[in-house]
């Protein structure tokens, strides 16, 4: 049973960057595709990123152009890096082994987001103010 672990998330002013780092606890064999998902405080869970193992990368499209996802194979690590931050941006951060098709992990909303994802760590308060 592989553990994901969020870390970096804190306070930036708009227009700020943050790196978020997803650290799984074992290697995770095979074809997978991880995921960084938010949740903005009285909203849905939304996809953000998703990145295969390949290195093929996905964004929803509110992200496109400021955030890149990227992996460690070696330090079994997902990094997020967020730049032109927006207050808008301002959620707790997950990362999640997504369970359904890359790409539409990164369009998900919702309870149709849980359905695509599994292992969520424990997440990361990104606040944009």
């Amino acid at each position: 049973h592989v553990q994901l672990v969020e870390s970096g998330g804190g306070l930036v002013q708009p227009g700020g960057s943050l790196r978020l780092s997803c650290a799984a606890s074992a290697h995770i064999s095979g074809s997978v595709c991880m995921g960084y998902f938010r949740q903005a405080p009285g909203k849905e869970r939304e996809g953000v990123a998703a990145v295969l193992t390949d290195g093929t990368t996905y964004y929803r499209d509110s992200v496109k152009g400021r955030f890149t996802i990227s992996q460690d194979k070696a330090k079994n690590t997902v990094y997020l890096q967020m730049n032109s931050l927006k207050p808008e941006d301002t959620a707790v951060y997950y990362c999640a082994v997504v369970t359904a098709f890359c790409s539409d992990a990164v369009s998900c909303s919702g309870s149709a987001c849980y359905s695509k994802a599994a292992g969520w760590g424990q997440g990361t308060q990104v606040t944009v103010s």
